[in-house]
């Protein structure tokens, strides 16, 4: 197949590109972040128009976006949503007009509306619908991120345990589901195969369906840097509020996870410290 990867260049972008030319597919990338990696053509999509009619498939990743930190600090800002709300603006403005199949990648926290990004997550969701596309929600997916100022969790602690201590930002107490980069990836591309056989009555949540508390990760990442010392916060989680979601278990119909937290954790680590 000839795809195209909205957003590259992000976390998942950078994977995903890899693993679908492992695959056998000719892959474009386009990020308004350069990537040499990924090679990804350099384009700001709130405003540069792309031909998505040369096409067989969209996958639509590309938002403003990052970890906790970044969410807590711009997504209340007017910059934050307006750059979100013109790639989607843009983006399915185009969709609509070539027809093209394409998945558009949400998130869990598209039903908690005390969150800007998880209302701008569910309007994209409504577009997606009604033009008849593929909508996925992530749970956490991590893996190595270029990044800093939009690091996840797991990488900005690994940063923080690389040197010597991981200062976090609340108790950790709050519970989160995870997926590895490459478990995703290897979901994305199932499911584009099974493009027409997909319920969209359905919601399809892409996680590892395991529950590991901030404070579990942190230990877990520590056991890897002796001498790591963890200092909680006294602060409780504002980014999603205690707001805990179940997911569907549909997408288990056609995928099922491989990689656990401890071997995910392993192999980011081992990356990041080679």
């Amino acid at each position: 197949m000839t795809i195209a990867v909205l957003g590259s260049s992000g976390q998942i972008g950078t994977y995903l590109i890899e693993y679908l030319r492992n695959a056998g597919h000719l892959v474009t990338g386009y990020d308004i972040i350069p990537n040499l990696k990924t090679t990804a053509r350099e384009v700001d999509l709130r405003c540069n128009k792309i031909d998505l009619s040369q096409y067989d498939f969209v996958y639509f990743l590309a938002f403003d976006v990052g970890g906790s930190t970044y969410l807590n600090t711009y997504q209340h800002t007017s910059t934050f949503m307006n750059n979100n709300m013109y790639i989607m603006a843009n983006i399915f403005d185009e969709l609509q007009r070539t027809k093209v199949p394409f998945m558009f990648t949400s998130s869990q926290m598209a039903n908690m509306s005390h969150s800007p990004y998880g209302l701008l997550k569910h309007i994209g969701e409504l577009n997606t619908k009604s033009l008849g596309g593929l909508v996925t929600k992530f749970w956490n997916v991590y893996g190595i991120e270029n990044d800093p100022e939009k690091a996840h969790v797991i990488t900005d602690f690994i940063n923080k345990a690389k040197r010597g201590r991981i200062d976090m930002m609340t108790d950790g107490t709050e519970a989160r589901q995870f997926l590895y980069a490459e478990d995703c990836c290897e979901c994305l591309d199932i499911l584009v195969s099974k493009y027409d056989e997909i319920d969209r009555d359905q919601q399809l949540h892409i996680t590892n369906f395991e529950w590991h508390t901030i404070l579990e990760v942190a230990t877990l990442i520590s056991h890897h840097f002796p001498d790591c010392k963890i200092e909680p916060s006294a602060q409780k989680d504002i980014v999603q509020q205690d707001v805990r979601n179940e997911p569907n278990n549909y997408v288990l119909d056609h995928w099922k996870p491989k990689t656990s937290l401890v071997t995910g954790i392993e192999k980011v680590v081992a990356s990041m410290t080679a």
